[in-house]
């Protein structure tokens, strides 16, 4: 099956898939995943996409952004449906590395925590108050040192996917612990290579 068949299949398939309320945002089409996935596209720097999936994924996104990329920069509705066609695949993926089920890619707008808001919020500002009554005061310690590893991690170098994937481990441990969930989800997947978050995706 050539690409442009795979496209017009996807497109049709679009509209038969049933929205469901997101427990964080990493496949909303207004969420990092899908943000970083056409900031790669746009740039033409896979690095951009890769860090949202494991290590043993690589292989098969990168081909998959390649392909898309080719038509992308033709421009035109090829281009956009290129696009869709690289994200669904990159967000599908991704949440596979979580071993969560994926049907698609949310619209703007679905419901996403408020623990979730201004974990974002907190390393965007690189100050964790904006979680501040948001979490139960005996979870307050932990949250700040999950908080500082990730900010700490921030600053990495794009194409240094090793680095990009270890800040990656931080910020899903840290984006978990404020919604809720007490295991470390970075080191369950530890033997893929990395974890993934569902906060904005860090410096690039």
């Amino acid at each position: 099956m050539n690409i442009m068949t795979s496209l017009q299949r996807l497109t049709a398939a679009l509209t038969g898939w049933i929205v469901r309320p997101a427990s964080a945002h990493c496949d909303t089409a207004d969420g990092p995943a899908v943000v970083d996935g056409r900031r790669a596209l746009a740039s033409g720097n896979a690095n951009i996409a890769l860090k949202w999936v494991h290590a043993d994924a690589e292989a098969e996104l990168r081909p998959i952004f390649e392909r898309a990329l080719r038509v992308y920069q033709g421009g035109g509705e090829a281009a956009e449906l290129a696009e869709q066609w690289f994200l669904e695949n990159l967000v599908r993926i991704h949440r596979a590395g979580e071993g969560a089920s994926y049907d698609g890619i949310k619209p703007i707008g679905t419901h996403v925590p408020p623990q979730v808001r201004a974990a974002d919020e907190a390393l965007e500002r690189g100050n964790i108050e904006p979680l501040r009554g948001l979490i139960d005061a005996e979870r307050w310690g932990e949250l700040e040192k999950r908080f500082d590893r990730a900010l700490a991690l921030k600053n990495f170098d794009t194409d240094d996917l090793m680095a990009a994937r270890g800040y990656m481990d931080a910020y899903v441990s840290f984006f978990k612990y404020a919604e809720g969930h007490d295991h470390d989800h970075a080191h369950a997947h530890a033997a893929h290579g990395h974890g993934h978050a569902h906060g904005a995706a860090g410096q690039h």
